[in-house]
Formats: C-alpha cells, structure tokens, sequence
C-alpha cells in the first residue's frame, strides 16, 4: 500500500469508532482523547505521521505495543500482512479485540501483558510500533526487530519525548529524532517510574 492508499484509508476510518465515553463527541478533532484506565486515543496527525514513518507493506509482520483504542492497530491491519498487538490493561484489550472483529480484520493476534519485553514468541518483525514512551530504548524491542526492520518509539522523560525513527543494519541500530511529542508511559522495566 503506498502512502495515497494509506491516507485514503485513514481518512475513511471513523475515529468516533474507537471512543465509547463522552468525549466521542470530540473524535473529530485533532487532538489526542483519553480512552480511560489513564490511556489516550492519539491525535490522528500523529498516528498518520507514525505510520508513515514505520512504513509497513503488505508483506510485513507488525508488532504494535499499546492497543489501546485500537484504532492504530486497525490502520497497521488494513496494510500489512500481521499485526502481533501487546496490551497490558485488559479492558482496553477486550474492547478493542472487538471493534477490530466488528471490522472483520482476521491478521491481528492479541495479548494481554508487559508490552515493554515485546512479543518474542512470534519475533522476528519487520516494523515495530510502540505508541507508549519509554524512559531508554528497550533491548527486548530491538532484539526482537528483524535487520533491515524500522520502529517507531517515544524515549525520553513524561513531560516530553523525542519520537524515534530506530533502523537496525547488520552493523547496528540507527536512531533519528524526527520531532517531539507527549506520550502515556510505557510501564515495566523501561518505564519511568524505577
């Protein structure tokens, strides 16, 4: 799927979808929305640029770690051939198990857990999308990316954190910084609360 697909895509997802409490009235806007259990819905600017930068193609097995919503995860789905989704709240997991069965996505696995250690059954993936921020870079995620793999991570302290670009070569990993932004903590070992 190429970024016109993407956007086209994107742009017909109904945000209010994925929003059950009181603030579905604001789905519009673009803006990030709480979702509860202190978890947010991204502002879709953001997940649109999120994606983008992952890159991911139909051929691609996508590890995401914060379902949330769900809603990220459904964009993933539409474009690549899996999508491996980590959640640790499982309210959110449920709920979002759901919507994603109520849009007939049948490439999406789910788990409930510490989504700071990654997935390792099912590793190695080619993308890694990780929409909680970290406090480092988390080796379990970087071992777990395939070479020639990209992953999207916010890493720095709660008040911001610079948004990652991580490739991994035969020689290593790369890291850019391609912006700033506020995410919700990523709990565990790589969290901010140590």
């Amino acid at each position: 799927m190429n970024f016109k697909e993407l956007e086209t895509y994107f742009y017909s997802l109904d945000r209010s979808f994925f929003i059950e409490n009181d603030m579905k009235k604001y789905a519009d806007y673009d803006s990030p929305i709480p979702i509860g259990y202190g978890q947010t819905i991204s502002q879709p600017s953001l997940v649109l640029e999120m994606t983008k930068l992952l890159s991911p193609d139909n051929d691609s097995k996508v590890l995401e770690i914060g379902t949330g919503s769900g809603f990220q995860t459904a964009i993933l789905a539409k474009i690549s051939k899996e999508v491996y989704t980590v959640e640790r709240i499982k309210e959110l997991m449920d709920k979002a198990q759901q919507r994603l069965k109520e849009l007939n996505f049948t490439n999406v696995y789910f788990k409930t857990g510490d989504g700071s250690k990654g997935w390792e059954e099912h590793a190695l993936y080619d993308r890694i999308m990780v929409t909680c921020a970290a406090r480092v870079l988390p080796k379990e995620l970087v071992d777990q990316l395939k070479v020639g793999g990209r992953m999207v991570i916010p890493v720095g302290s709660p008040e911001s954190q610079k948004l990652l670009l991580v490739t991994k070569t035969d020689k290593g990993i790369n890291m850019q910084n391609v912006g700033w932004v506020r995410f919700v903590e990523l709990k565990g070992e790589y969290g901010w609360e140590q």
